[in-house]
């Protein structure tokens, strides 16, 4: 069986400008990125074609280690709409380094439902990442540059500096550390430490921005920290803002690339979902819409985490509103929630696979709580079983959800035929009336409430002394009409990820709430979550190699 880099390397790739041809896209008006990559104008933006394009947004249930398929779906029904005649663009986030490296190997799809040049997707691309780091650590380098300052001090307590640097690398070592040391030359010692680039603000400030003026915006309403005694300082009193935009002045726009078909792709951002809001820039998206009738969307982890920041974040703040979720489910992930063992999920296992549903019937709820209709597709793996199937088609059907098998990772937009009719079905049934969970001024432990009681599941929330204490300070800044941006095992609906299926008679422990004042949000983080995530004990690194042509292997 091929790798999924052997099939991208064999795949016929075409000149970009054919692509942006097919979408109406002046060839003037694009900034290559070699042959095969692009960057587009924000002028491309109509908000008056947004208005009639139809938005679906692929979901899951919660994850198995590996994932579910979201982005190989995403690919194959864009495919499959192309097929049936249908204008169809995929808008996706850009893959992260770290699990590139880590867990994943790769983040472009998989077998025959990918986004083309793969390696150059995984791996640099056209440089977002790195503007992203470069503007986040810039800002960092005036904050301390201001305490080391005699003549333009703003006075910052040191203690209550907030912002961290970050890098595109999952890299545990650098979660806690004392900067500064060595002598006055070298600044100020205090404790500082990073995040990974995708968990980042700057990362969230990027996607959720209308333009540059907002972008720009956004970045001089980062909370930096406080004043001995008391005042909130942000990034604009440090007049980091303007030039933090000028790092980014070519990230915000989005990427052209293309699929394996030859159908159009725009790539743009790439926050996680479980530590930040999980979703591909409100401009990609935009542009998407006003350049196809159909715009295929994902948006990280399961529903729960992704989806509901979605629908909860980047809708209101882009007024947008999605016409359909696709509920991704692999036969594997059901009989995990289950509780059948990681070894096991091969083996055809039915009493597992109906204890496991209830993770996907809970999804399903949440789906129709935000008022819009869901297709389940079944993300087919080659060791399913007939029965097993069955038993979920059936089961779906009983609860009167449509339901499609989808052979997209083996047979690309054939296989994601049926899948592309049901949405299609989905759409114009009309059915859909989208409303957010919550209202933004609610108070602070209403809205993480809300989203722990109706999506979750849990009986309440247990908020620590430190998160108490953050929610006051909060409320000082007059940040509490912000929306909430839960961070949160993507394995388990509750905290603790080892907890499985659908649990119920649990409360959601809130460790603390960190303040994202410039990308819009605050983040209350339950359980153990953690910005920087570590590699696993046997990275996908350790796997990749490259030989004295050039050519690359491990990418998966």
């Amino acid at each position: 069986m091929k790798t999924d880099l052997e099939i991208a390397r064999a795949s016929e790739i075409r000149p970009i400008a054919d692509i942006a041809k097919s979408i109406n896209i002046p060839e003037v008006l694009l900034d290559y990125y070699g042959r095969h990559k692009a960057k587009l104008p924000l002028s491309l933006i109509d908000e008056n074609k947004i208005k009639e394009a139809n938005l679906i947004l692929v979901s899951a249930i919660s994850p198995t280690p590996a994932g579910e398929g979201k982005t190989t779906t995403t690919v194959g029904l864009t495919e499959g709409l192309n097929l049936l005649g249908k204008k169809a663009i995929a808008v996706l986030r850009e893959p992260s380094l770290g699990p590139v490296f880590g867990m994943k190997g790769g983040a472009t799809g998989g077998g025959y439902s990918q986004v083309i040049p793969m390696e150059d997707i995984n791996l640099h691309f056209t440089g977002d990442f790195s503007a992203i780091e470069k503007a986040n650590n810039l800002l960092a380098a005036l904050i301390d540059n201001n305490l080391q300052s005699k003549k333009r001090s703003l006075n910052l307590d040191p203690r209550s500096i907030s912002w961290k640097r970050v890098m595109d690398m999952n890299d545990r070592a650098l979660r806690k550390m004392v900067i500064g040391l060595g002598g006055t030359a070298n600044g100020v010692p205090r404790e500082a430490g990073f995040d990974i680039t995708a968990a980042s603000e700057v990362m969230a400030i990027l996607c959720l921005s209308n333009n540059l003026e907002d972008l720009k915006n956004r970045l001089g309403n980062i909370f930096v920290g406080l004043t001995f005694d008391g005042q909130a300082i942000y990034a604009r009193d440090l007049n980091a803002h303007g030039a933090m935009a000028v790092l980014l002045k070519d990230a915000i726009r989005p990427n052209l690339v293309q699929t394996m078909e030859g159908n159009p792709a725009i790539i743009h951002g790439g926050p996680f979902a479980n530590i930040a809001q999980g979703t591909n820039t409100i401009v990609a998206t935009k542009m998407g819409m006003s350049l196809s009738n159909w715009v295929i969307t994902e948006a990280g982890f399961g529903f729960d985490l992704g989806g509901e920041k979605f629908l909860d974040i980047k809708c209101p703040y882009a007024g947008i509103k999605p016409k359909a979720v696709v509920l991704v489910a692999t036969i594997r992930a059901l009989k995990y929630h289950g509780g059948a063992a990681l070894e096991d999920l091969k083996n055809e296992d039915i009493p597992a696979l109906e204890r496991g549903f209830h993770n996907l019937e809970k999804h399903l709820e949440n789906a129709q709580q935000f008022g819009l209709t869901p297709v389940v597709a079944i993300n087919h793996f080659i060791y399913d079983t007939a029965t097993e199937i069955d038993h979920v088609i059936h089961r779906c059907k009983e609860l009167g959800v449509q339901v499609a098998v989808s052979r997209h990772w083996a047979e690309g937009g054939k296989g994601a035929l049926h899948l592309a009719e049901e949405v299609i079905k989905a759409v114009e049934d009309g059915k859909s009336n989208f409303k957010p969970l919550y209202n933004w001024e609610l108070s602070i432990e209403e809205k993480i409430e809300t989203i722990a009681r109706k999506i979750y599941g849990a009986d309440g929330i247990e908020l620590s002394i430190k998160a108490k204490a953050d929610i006051k300070k909060i409320n000082k800044l007059g940040l509490n009409a912000l929306p909430v941006c839960i961070a949160k095992t993507q394995y388990s609906f509750t905290d603790n990820p080892s907890i499985l299926g659908k649990p119920e008679g649990f409360k959601l422990a809130i460790r603390e709430i960190e303040i994202a004042a410039g990308a819009g949000f605050i983040v209350p983080i339950a359980g153990d979550m953690m910005r920087m995530p570590g590699l696993p004990a046997v990275p996908a690194a350790e796997g990749m190699d490259i030989d004295i042509h050039g050519n690359i292997s491990g990418l998966s």
